[in-house]
């Protein structure tokens, strides 16, 4: 049994063969996902996915890259959203400091907002961070974050250092194809320090497959690589991490069965 936390099948890349890679995903063991929606296109195309299959649950949020176009009109609708029976998160969210379309201060308003709503709506929230660290850990603690019951941050790929500030606020760290990389040392050692009722496991398809398949196409039957190798790090057995952090990513999306 695996738990894709991450997905992004609601993007282009995949509408030529959607219904293969899903059968592929299914052969390889993988039981849920979660498709995340972040912009206008793609959060419309995550609910209809999420509502087609049955395994496949939906988030959505505003993507802080384009956090200068989010309005008042676009927060109203992800509070419309966030009752849909398949929604179990708000995400993703939060700072992005590598790209330059929206600026920082922005992102922030928009990062607290999408915070403020989690709240009022009780979803756990899904957190985009991208050379940003502090800040994120910041502004989730002047928000109070930890009281909105779970947070999750996604394909976390940086220090060890920064884990326990995260963990301390009732958060889970979720592990996608950086911490198969060769080089990568960041990702191997978080692996091995997040206590194991905290960790996820994702994809992030379609980008940044796990090796061997480095540099194509992500996607979801993938996640078995990510757990094969956190297995190893952690020198714990494959099925004990599939079952592990199938577990803890049901609890966190309050998914029963």
């Amino acid at each position: 049994m695996l738990f894709d936390t991450h997905i992004h099948l609601n993007v282009s890349h995949f509408d030529e063969d959607r219904e293969e890679v899903l059968q592929r995903a299914k052969e390889a063991g993988v039981e849920n996902m979660v498709i995340v929606g972040f912009d206008h296109e793609t959060i419309p195309k995550a609910i209809d996915i999420a509502e087609k299959y049955d395994y496949i649950y939906a988030a959505v949020g505003w993507h802080p890259v384009d956090a200068i176009d989010m309005t008042d009109k676009e927060l109203d609708w992800l509070e419309e959203l966030s009752s849909h029976p398949k929604v179990v998160a708000l995400g993703e969210m939060g700072l992005d400091y590598h790209w330059d379309k929206s600026p920082r201060e922005i992102q922030k308003d928009v990062f607290r907002k999408q915070i403020q709503l989690a709240k009022k709506v009780k979803l756990p929230i899904i957190i985009h961070n991208r050379e940003a660290t502090e800040d994120i850990i910041q502004v989730l603690q002047e928000q109070n974050a930890g009281e909105i019951g779970g947070g999750v941050m996604h394909c976390y790929n940086d220090s060890v250092k920064y884990v326990d500030a995260f963990l301390a606020m009732n958060f889970y760290i979720s592990l996608g194809g950086p911490v198969t990389f060769k080089n990568a040392t960041l990702p191997k050692e978080v692996a091995k320090h997040v206590p194991g009722d905290r960790l996820l496991i994702e994809t992030d398809c379609p980008f940044l497959a796990p090796h061997p398949n480095r540099g194509k196409r992500n996607e979801p039957a993938y996640v078995r690589l990510v757990a094969e190798k956190i297995a190893e790090l952690r020198e714990e057995s494959y099925e004990e991490v599939s079952k592990k952090t199938t577990e803890n990513a049901k609890r966190f999306f309050d998914i029963s069965g």
